[in-house]
């Protein structure tokens, strides 16, 4: 509670215009007007509003296309066909709201998502979210890695434990590129990615899959077959990342946004629509991957090499399913195009990786020891993993990364949703009822699904594996209570009451100041500054659209 009686000293606090809302206002001892006015005092038209938010939105949404999500869709639909399609639509409407929540969370506090859960919970609680959020951001990390080392595989014959470490040394060079114009390179790696995604919409239109089939799988929850309930959970670890919701909440802090009732609407509304637009191409991308996949896997007139590689797909043998459009440069393309995608999702979770830390422990660090810090934690485990297993070992990686990030989920999506619903945090911004009910029953839909899959995966393995009775029971006894800890810990973060306050009623300091507001005349600098929310320049650094 002391650094939030620091940040009142620093906080000017005054009413928002229209209605009972009210905000704190961080004192902007610039006087920059606020980003809906151009610089000759005139209203920007709803168009240029817009554009002023974009950015965040979409730099999350590459985590939606990164190479984890190909990975797992690839084996979705080889072993599933169409049949698990539903997954990826319930996947991205909740990745969707969550995203919405965590960006609303940020521009209603001022505060991300680890600086909230530093200040809300005791130490030792705080020390175990940290751990976690670092973990997930290393499970996240996984397949961009490792989808990166494959593409390069393919590209040059460099042996993949070689392209682990020349991905984390690229991503450091391409992050300290970024005061040299980053958006560009950027945006040419978003190119290549669309590159691949028109490609599987190419291939898409050749194969052509039945559409009551792929209608069916995606209307009709089903899981069936074996191994399809292991195969839907790491469809939602790849879809809705933990890390992602801490990033978000972080991204939408480089927007200076109105202080006032509209304002903040208006700043919500905006990016709840970057974020739909940009989720729903996700979607497109995910389902034609899945749809291509099980066409072309479960076809009758398979060769028996493809059903070969149809048995055991994986990133580095995809590219034959693009040959009926690229012929004999599918494999160009497609590792172009997974090398882009590996590449840019590395710089959102290195992203990531940065607000945890400065979140949770407040670190004062060098940029580049910071990004070099939390690339060697990333990279470590792929590294060891493709040394010692090889490309098939790298490959079940990825998969057991995306399960983890579905079981780290409700550590970062607990939080978000209690904070986002709490007048302690939020004030008159928080949820409404119909969000509440939306997102926590979303939430313990997948919650439940982990803990269902982690029990009974559990005891099914113990009763079928062939060690001896003693040893079964040593396992039993060592793994039973890490379960039972992990269902408790679900429990205390739902039912624990907040007791930071973070939103703070503002008083009238000027009692004409709300008309003044409402009529946009007769400001002065320091009154100007009244109309702006707290402005993290600390986070304003990062290469999005202006």
């Amino acid at each position: 509670m002391a650094s939030l009686q620091q940040e009142q000293q620093l906080c000017e606090i005054a009413p928002t215009s229209r209605g009972n809302s009210k905000r704190i206002a961080a004192l902007n001892l610039d006087g920059q007007s606020p980003p809906s006015i151009d610089d000759h005092g005139q209203q920007k038209p709803g168009w240029r509003k817009f554009l002023s938010y974009v950015g965040p939105g979409f730099l999350v949404s590459l985590a939606y296309l990164d190479p984890g999500n190909l990975e797992t869709d690839l084996q979705a639909g080889a072993n599933h066909g169409y049949e698990l399609l539903w997954v990826i639509l319930i996947g991205l409407i909740f990745a969707l709201i969550i995203q919405s929540l965590a960006a609303n969370l940020g521009v209603s506090t001022g505060r991300h998502l680890a600086e909230l859960c530093k200040v809300e919970y005791p130490k030792y609680v705080k020390l175990c979210l940290w751990l976690l959020a670092e973990l997930a951001v290393i499970a996240a990390d996984i397949p961009e890695v490792i989808g990166t080392a494959f593409a390069l595989n393919i590209l040059f014959h460099i042996p993949v434990w070689a392209g682990v470490l020349m991905t984390g040394l690229s991503t450091l060079l391409l992050l300290g590129l970024q005061k040299y114009g980053i958006r560009k390179l950027e945006l040419l790696i978003s190119v290549l990615v669309f590159t691949m995604a028109a490609c599987f919409f190419g291939e898409l239109s050749y194969v052509k899959p039945p559409a009551s089939g792929v209608l069916k799988g995606m209307f009709i929850p089903k899981l069936s077959g074996q191994g399809a309930t292991g195969d839907a959970i790491a469809l939602l670890g790849a879809l809705v990342m933990p890390h992602n919701l801490f990033l978000h909440s972080a991204l939408v802090l480089s927007r200076k946004v109105p202080n006032s009732v509209r304002g903040i609407n208006d700043a919500c509304r905006y990016f709840l629509i970057e974020s739909g637009f940009a989720l729903f191409v996700a979607f497109l991308i995910n389902v034609s991957i899945v749809s291509v996949s099980g066409t072309v896997c479960l076809a009758k007139n398979l060769s028996p090499e493809d059903a070969a590689r149809c048995d055991d797909l994986t990133l580095k043998g995809a590219s034959f399913l693009l040959k009926n459009v690229l012929g004999k440069s599918s494999s160009i393309v497609y590792s172009i195009a997974l090398l882009a995608s590996g590449q840019s999702s590395t710089i959102t979770g290195t992203y990531a990786g940065q607000y945890i830390m400065q979140g949770f422990l407040d670190l004062k660090m060098r940029k580049w020891l910071r990004n070099l810090l939390t690339r060697s934690v990333a990279i470590l485990p792929s590294l060891i993993v493709s040394i010692i297993g090889g490309q098939s070992g790298a490959s079940r990686l990825i998969i057991i990364a995306s399960m983890i990030l579905s079981f780290e989920l409700p550590f970062a999506l607990i939080p978000l949703l209690k904070f986002s619903s709490s007048n302690t945090k939020m004030g008159p911004h928080k949820n409404s009822i119909y969000i509440i009910v939306i997102s926590w029953a979303l939430g313990f839909m997948i919650i439940g699904i982990n803990v269902y899959y982690l029990s009974t995966g559990f005891v099914g393995w113990l009763t079928t594996n062939n060690l001896p009775k003693v040893g079964n029971v040593i396992i039993g006894i060592v793994v039973f209570p890490f379960m039972a800890i992990y269902i408790s810990s679900i429990i205390y973060l739902t039912f624990r009451k907040d007791t930071a306050v973070t939103y703070i009623d503002p008083v009238k300091n000027d009692p004409n100041l709300e008309a003044k507001m409402e009529s946009g005349h007769g400001k002065s600098s320091q009154e100007m500054a009244f109309d702006q929310v707290p402005y993290r320049e600390d986070l304003a650094d990062i290469p999005l659209p202006k």
